[in-house]
């Protein structure tokens, strides 16, 4: 490969690639409400020279590119989340504003940056004529900010797509991630008896069994285990529920969402636990359970499940890391930094769930995602989409000694 030339062509398209994203922002797509930019997206995929467009009854959509028989995946969720208090905004959070260096709005960062420089990473290969025995998938999924991983449970499951590895280009500042932590949402529930507030002994108060709990739970916090990657496994309270008949009357129940961080070596079980035997929930008799998640999609699909999303790492020495490290190298002539996410993505159904290697690499940053005044970076688009358009080619040249093939679609 001509890895100049693959840059050269990138930057090229730079403007094209920043109206695209500048578009996308001006559609507001929060989970659940993305059909408008996901036909947008279509049109620019067709506007490319995809393949083959297809749009799942879930809502997600695939550009093929190639019919080889090794199948590589690029992930990009195109929802969003809210843009919370105008006032803390200088720009329209959906006007998609440039200058000189940035592009600004709700979904610059995190993550239709990333979607952008995909689509014309397809553009590249195609006016490079980089198609080799390989089909590359570009994925825009649905559903992330509300249930991360949702949208690949239903791809593997139902679709029947299982690729060879899965590119997460969710903002990485250009770095390569190769992990990150899982999570789930757990729900504590005490009950208790109601009565009048001028005589509060006469009921039991499920607050202030709630209280104890968290007091627990917050002691709980430091004594969770470590990794020295991934970092340290956490929880905190995020949420306090509570039913009384009035403001008058002691409270009948009382509910605590917790959000739990997952470091590798915890899982569902592990977390459940440690809540089930804090003293205070066996004394006061709590129910201890996971969240379940259960909202339709765009098009009205509802596919339920638990709000557990299980921890990944992927190997340095792994084909798919060491793919994406080469090609940075050959492309940028410096060396990369291999790292890991703070937040979640799509990875823990991919990977932490289905055992399907995935690799991070996206134009944007963390710091970025939900922040007010969110933007992302002109020149990161440009780089992104010439890592994306050299990835498919590399992998296939590095595997080709050992000639194997394990992604599958039906």
């Amino acid at each position: 490969m001509n890895y100049a030339q693959i840059l050269a062509c990138a930057k090229k398209y730079e403007k094209e690639m920043v109206k695209f994203l500048r578009d996308m922002i001006a559609i507001p797509s929060e989970s659940s409400q993305e059909e408008r930019v996901i036909q947008r997206i279509k049109e620019e995929m067709i506007h490319v020279g995809f393949d083959r467009v297809e749009i799942d009854p879930m809502g997600n959509i695939y550009g093929y590119l190639g019919s080889g028989s090794h199948l590589i995946a690029m992930d990009a969720h195109i929802d969003t989340v809210g843009v919370g208090l105008l006032s803390n905004w200088t720009v329209d959070p959906y006007l998609g504003a440039e200058d000189e260096h940035f592009v600004y709005g709700r979904g610059a960062s995190d993550q239709e940056g990333g979607m952008a420089s995909m689509v014309y990473a397809a553009k590249i290969i195609n006016e490079l004529d980089l198609k080799e025995d390989y089909t590359l998938l570009v994925v825009g999924s649905v559903q992330e900010e509300d249930c991360d991983g949702l949208c690949w449970q239903y791809i593997i499951e139902e679709q029947k797509i299982r690729p060879e590895f899965v590119v997460i280009t969710e903002p990485t500042s250009l770095n390569i991630y190769r992990g990150h932590r899982g999570r789930m949402e757990i729900k504590v529930t005490t009950q208790g008896v109601s009565c009048h507030g001028s005589a509060p002994e006469r009921g039991d108060n499920a607050i202030y069994k709630m209280a104890r709990i968290i007091q627990e739970v917050e002691a709980l916090h430091p004594t969770l285990q470590s990794d020295p990657f991934l970092g340290k496994g956490t929880l905190t309270v995020s949420e306090i529920f509570f039913s009384s008949p009035s403001r008058c009357a002691v409270a009948d129940g009382c509910s605590i969402s917790i959000d739990r961080r997952l470091t590798k070596g915890e899982d569902d079980t592990l977390a459940l636990s440690q809540i089930r035997n804090l003293p205070s929930v066996k004394q006061y008799g709590a129910q201890v359970e996971m969240y379940d998640y259960a909202r339709p999609s765009y098009t009205g699909l509802v596919y339920p499940t638990k709000s557990y999303f299980p921890t990944w790492v992927l190997e340095e020495e792994h084909l798919a890391c060491q793919t994406l490290k080469h090609s940075y190298i050959q492309l940028f002539e410096e060396q990369p930094k291999i790292d890991k996410w703070t937040f979640s993505t799509n990875a823990v159904s991919i990977m932490g769930r289905f055992g399907i290697p995935c690799i991070g690499f996206g134009p944007g940053h963390e710091v970025e995602a939900h922040a007010p005044n969110e933007k992302t970076v002109k020149l990161e688009l440009v780089k992104a989409a010439a890592m994306y358009a050299t990835i498919p080619s590399q992998y296939l040249s590095m595997l080709q000694p050992k000639g194997e093939s394990y992604g599958t679609t039906i």
